[in-house]
């Protein structure tokens, strides 16, 4: 049975329209240049989508607007003290071994590692560290099938908040070994896409998300950042565009068509493009949305290592 989604149709609209934010993101740019900040601001900047940041936080719920509350409370730890004694590194990759089982003991679904790259800063930010410990953590499925409600909402945030508890235990495990590490949960700081690109734990999807083998995009994203010496791991194809060019699902689903099916040149790369003036009206109407993830088949659980095989199966030769 097809679901009904929230009619695209907004209860609301502004009297001067911002900047588009396609604008703002360099749709059309050839030239290479840091991402803007636009929507869930750290502060760094007045917003030009400020109103809607507004209304999305008035709309929420209790139950998301506490997680929200407990999630940034949890974030006063995200950097702290370095111990005074700082523990060698003898053996890089060893170290990484033993930082990535840390991380899942410590919550992580999946880790990666990587350097700290410009396409995951904003412009203005200039954060002082070498190398980018990624973690994803997945959500839960059942929840997330009831996107655009409430109860999805929830989810999310609940999701947030455990990783944010994961990557800040991680950085002060890191501080506590005598080196600088600072976590960094939600988008407003850092784009953590790129770097878990970069760190080998997926591909970037037609929906504008980060699909991964084991959750797709059914998951949350976090990042520690550290001056430790580790090895780095290098990015991997999973076949994503294999499927994405010729699947039209989150395309054909999402209510404000938003969703394209070519790439688009975006500050100087050609890459998936979700039209934000489109998107992010429709994303605070329904608290946050998420159409696009759920019915994206790569998302079901368990279904990722397999399809995998069966895209890289078609390929010639």
């Amino acid at each position: 049975m097809k679901k009904i989604f929230p009619s695209p149709k907004l209860p609301f609209a502004y009297r001067h329209k911002p900047v588009s934010g396609n604008t703002i993101n360099g749709l059309g740019e050839t030239t290479l240049r840091r991402a803007t900040q636009i929507f869930h601001g750290s502060g760094a900047r007045q917003l030009e989508w400020a109103r809607l940041e507004i209304f999305f936080a008035l709309i929420n719920p209790f139950k998301v607007y506490w997680l929200n509350l407990v999630n940034r409370w949890l974030l006063r730890n995200a950097d702290g003290p370095i111990a005074a004694v700082q523990q060698p590194v003898v053996d890089a990759r060893q170290k990484s071994q033993e930082i990535k089982a840390l991380a899942l003991e410590l919550g992580a679904g999946v880790v990666g590692i990587t350097h700290l790259s410009e396409q995951a800063l904003y412009k203005g930010t200039n954060p002082q560290y070498a190398r980018a410990i990624v973690v994803l953590l997945p959500m839960d499925n059942e929840e997330m099938a009831y996107v655009t409600t409430n109860r999805a909402g929830a989810e999310t945030m609940r999701a947030y908040m455990e990783i944010t508890r994961t990557v800040i235990a991680l950085s002060q495990r890191i501080r506590s070994m005598g080196w600088r590490a600072r976590a960094y949960c939600e988008g407003a700081d850092l784009l953590h896409i790129p770097l878990a690109i970069e760190a080998g734990l997926g591909q970037l999807g037609k929906h504008g998300s980060l699909i991964c083998k084991e959750y797709g995009s059914g998951m949350r994203i976090a990042t520690v950042l550290t001056d430790m010496p580790l090895a780095e791991d290098k990015p991997v194809d999973i076949a994503v565009d294999d499927l994405c060019v010729g699947c039209r699902r989150c395309t054909i689903d999402c209510p404000v068509d938003a969703i394209g099916d070519r790439k688009q040149t975006v500050r100087g790369v050609e890459k998936w493009y979700v039209d934000f003036d489109k998107c992010a009206p429709y994303f605070a109407h329904t608290v946050g949305c998420g159409i696009c993830i759920e019915v994206c088949p790569w998302t079901k659980p368990g279904r990722g290592p397999g399809l995998l095989e069966k895209l890289l199966s078609k390929r010639p030769g």
